[in-house]
């Protein structure tokens, strides 16, 4: 199995060097990442500037741009051999429900799945690598057992709880949930005077009931959720059709 690898969280992050050892006993893998923390890039590509890509002592590839300029760059330009699956993370921390539209982490593995390649994206349920070890066994675990299995091509989104691996329980099928509008932005000011904003912190979870992935993940439980691209929203075209005569 060919493996391409990446991630939102910068190639010296250490989700990505444990998820490429896990993989690299049981895969052929190229490791192409941003050159730094992206969290939050979404789907966006770098179309104002050329990219560059250099690689690591560890043979990482790491490119200044975004987790799908990586993935992007990586499957046009290249590799030579197509790999059989893009794989994504393991990130720092959630993304469920309404942070999958934001997450650099999902796009890398779209990104794939937009090539009509398999991809699985990993992020850990909690912030701050604990365990980060026994979730890329548990990130092996499902690549060997699903890599195959699945309808191709496939888009999965999989976070795993911060546990030993031995207390990790069974996956299980789930849809996203929801959360609330996310907080206000925090106003500071920079050296000079002049207002600045960061964003808040995400809404807290409103639909996290039995089935959905945060439910999942609170009860001790690797989520996974298959993920779809198309965005129409059917019933309202119904209606738009109706009123346009």
């Amino acid at each position: 199995m060919r493996i391409l690898i990446s991630n939102d969280d910068g190639y010296l992050a250490p989700g990505i060097n444990a998820l490429a050892d896990a993989l690299a006993a049981i895969a052929d893998i190229v490791v192409v990442a941003p050159d730094s923390n992206r969290s939050g890039a979404s789907n966006s590509l770098s179309l104002d500037r050329p990219l560059s890509v250099q690689q690591a002592a560890n043979g990482f590839y790491f490119v200044n741009g975004t987790p799908t300029d990586c993935v992007h760059v990586a499957l046009t330009g290249m590799l030579v051999e197509r790999p059989d699956l893009v794989v994504s993370g393991i990130n720092n921390g959630p993304n469920m429900g309404d942070d999958t539209l934001y997450s650099g982490t999902v796009a890398a593995a779209t990104e794939g799945y937009l090539f009509g390649i398999p991809a699985i994206a990993f992020s850990q349920g909690e912030w701050g690598w604990a365990h980060i070890d026994d979730a890329a066994k548990a990130a092996r675990d499902i690549v060997l057992r699903y890599a195959e299995a699945l309808e191709k091509p496939y888009l999965l989104n999989v976070n795993i709880p911060n546990r030993p691996y031995d207390q990790l329980g069974k996956p299980v099928a789930t849809r996203l949930g929801r959360r609330h509008q996310a907080e206000p932005v925090i106003k500071s000011h920079d050296p000079r005077g002049r207002e600045i904003f960061w964003i808040g912190p995400p809404g807290a979870c409103k639909d996290a009931g039995e089935g959905t992935d945060f439910h999942a993940v609170q009860a001790g439980r690797i989520s996974m959720t298959p993920l779809q691209i198309d965005l129409t929203h059917r019933p309202q075209l119904d209606l738009l059709a109706k009123a346009l005569g």
